[in-house]
């Protein structure tokens, strides 16, 4: 009995916690749990996407499932998630300022041009707006998952041909700011995100242009069903990732220049660096990875997109019809001045 009681008293200081929280915050929370989840189930292929985008001779030789033989020989297991933290670190707060942007700038369109209505321009323009926001905000967190992700730690007591063995140069998160802020100041921590933002201006605009679109053809009475969530999203990062994978390679280039032997030129510009990669790696690099950032990006968005929505339904946030019809309930009523 008195477990019960505690139980529903329990569930009744939740019920207060939710319905006390702004919609802004709910939308935070769900982006957060949603990108962090999404992010850690495709660690694994993220790594070897970074390790094929930056270490072409050493992983494209050997291909796909020869990468994976070679990480788990050398690293073991948790080498498939070297720079996952850094990773998780980074998605969280990002994914979380992406959706929540996302929203509010949608919110804040229709309020300002409420002649714009609700079709693919107003997906576009406030998806774009959110990846930006978001990129600037946590891209140093990105910049250095990508410096511990490069980095190949050989065994001790395995060695297989063919993998170069290197000293570890950041033992942790920490680490690696402090030494990149030593060594390139707080420019260091925003190497190559032009690129990025050249690139999350469509990709994340079309992403949810897409996933938006594909669920209004969507039956009312399937619009709650996971699989029909899972395949809008699927689809909608699938088409977005192809248009801006070129400025993906250049971004990881970009990063990671200083810890590579091989390049005995600076690398500058973006521009400047996307035709020294098609110049001397051959414009095929340029799309180096992307058969596995596809089967990244599939569950990854997919995942996204669905955990959002439920974390969202779970906490209570109104659905967008409702939100958005009081919205123009306010753009509809006459102004006091008028």
């Amino acid at each position: 009995m008195a477990k019960k009681r505690e139980e529903r008293e329990m569930g009744m200081l939740l019920d207060e916690i939710i319905e006390g929280m702004p919609l802004f915050a709910k939308e935070l929370v769900a982006g957060g749990v949603a990108g962090g989840f999404a992010k850690t189930v495709v660690a694994p292929l993220e790594r070897v996407k970074i390790l094929f985008q930056t270490r072409r001779d050493e992983f494209k030789a050997v291909g796909l499932f020869g990468s994976f033989q070679k990480i788990s020989h050398t690293e073991g297991v948790m080498g498939f998630y070297r720079g996952n933290g850094a990773s998780v670190a980074r998605i969280v707060p990002y994914a979380a300022l992406h959706y929540m942007t996302y929203e509010q700038y949608r919110r804040w369109i229709i309020l300002r041009v409420p002649d714009i209505g609700r079709g693919p321009v107003l997906d576009l323009v406030a998806g774009s707006f959110a990846g930006g926001t978001a990129v600037l905000l946590t891209y140093p967190l990105d910049l250095v998952r990508t410096k511990l992700a490069y980095q190949i730690v050989s065994s001790s007591t395995v060695n297989i041909h063919g993998v170069v063995g290197m000293e570890q140069v950041y033992k942790g998160i920490r680490d690696c700011f402090s030494k990149t802020l030593k060594e390139s100041g707080l420019r260091g921590l925003y190497r190559g995100v032009a690129p990025s933002l050249y690139g999350i201006f469509p990709y994340a605009g079309l992403k949810f242009y897409f996933y938006e679109e594909m669920k209004r053809h969507v039956p009312e009475e399937r619009k709650k069903d996971i699989v029909v969530k899972m395949v809008c999203g699927s689809v909608a990062g699938l088409l977005g990732q192809t248009f801006t994978y070129p400025l993906d390679v250049v971004r990881r280039q970009m990063q990671v220049q200083r810890l590579s032997v091989s390049n005995n030129a600076e690398l500058k510009g973006t521009m400047e660096t996307l035709v020294m990669i098609a110049q001397n790696q051959g414009w095929k690099q340029l799309f180096s990875g992307l058969s596995i950032n596809y089967l990244k990006v599939v569950p990854s968005v997919a995942i996204g997109f669905t955990v959002y929505d439920l974390v969202k339904a779970s906490l209570r946030v109104p659905s967008r019809d409702v939100i958005e019809a009081v919205t123009d309930k306010r753009n509809s009523q006459p102004s006091l001045h008028s």
